[in-house]
């Protein structure tokens, strides 16, 4: 670690913006961000690569901050052409590091791809690139909601992980017990790499609900009930988000757990309130 990288580890997520508008308002998320000296950024794109191109440019403009930018790739839709075009396009960029998924089918594509699952993408990319990248891989504490159970889950995890992952990065929950049962299982199958878990800031029930039911990830019904008791007070719903997730983190800091990885949307207040609790 680096003397300027932030103590805790943490690291943050952006998603493409649409407009120009959101990507002048990104510059500026990126920058407030940028001054907790983070390990690196993310950045992600659309099923089957959907946006592909405009992931490009983010990557681009994110990583003028200075900060490791590390782009989502997916293989569900992609052949070996066209991701060995891309792996070379981020080398020549001077990308060295990579959000390795398998990706969601989207509506009304033909075809699958060469590859079918991650750990396949990830043994590609060690084939044609060798230890250029570094490589995170997706991991699913409370279970990806297509596997028939977690421990399959886990074996299938495993899997990405062995094929040459450097590290994993979990989807959002708010049970910090589900993280740690997860890594307990994922040790025990041989599994050494960091599994940092993803941190999602609470402040709006409705998109949080509707991310969370398509997603898999469980929003306890303590913390549904209260939300919902605070209706459209959007100043109780954050400061009460704001504690929950606090204290979320600091259980898995406490626990052993290598880092955070926050699930910015797009913004920089909700994430900055939690990581300066935290310092």
């Amino acid at each position: 670690m680096s003397s300027q990288e932030h103590p805790l580890g943490i690291s943050f997520e952006f998603f493409p913006p649409n407009t120009d508008a959101g990507r002048e308002k990104l510059i500026h998320v990126r920058d407030e961000l940028a001054a907790r000296h983070p390990r690196f950024f993310s950045v992600t794109y659309g099923a089957g690569g959907s946006t592909q191109a405009r992931t490009r440019d983010i990557v681009r403009t994110v990583s003028q901050s200075g900060i490791t930018t590390a782009p989502h790739l997916s293989c569900i839709g992609s052949e070996k052409a066209q991701l060995r075009d891309l792996l070379a396009k981020y080398r020549e960029e001077g990308v060295d590091s990579l959000v390795a998924l398998r990706g969601d089918m989207p509506s009304g594509m033909g075809s699958i791809g060469e590859l079918r699952y991650a750990n396949e993408l990830v043994e590609f990319i060690r084939e044609e690139t060798g230890d250029h990248f570094d490589i995170a891989v997706a991991a699913y504490p409370e279970s990806h909601p297509q596997a028939p159970n977690l421990d399959k889950d886990v074996e299938n995890f495993a899997r990405k992980m062995k094929a040459g992952a450097n590290m994993a990065i979990t989807q959002y929950f708010f049970t910090a017990d589900a993280y740690f049962h997860f890594v307990d299982k994922a040790r025990a199958l041989g599994v050494e790499q960091p599994i940092i878990p993803g941190i999602m800031p609470i402040t709006n029930y409705t998109k949080l609900a509707r991310f969370s039911d398509a997603c898999g990830a469980e929003i306890p019904r303590w913390i549904r009930k209260q939300l919902e008791a605070y209706g459209d007070d959007s100043d109780a719903i954050a400061a009460f988000g704001t504690d929950v997730v606090t204290r979320l983190c600091e259980r898995l800091l406490d626990g052993g757990a290598p880092g955070l990885h926050f699930y910015t949307l797009n913004q920089a207040a909700p994430v900055l309130k939690v990581v300066d609790n935290l310092r």
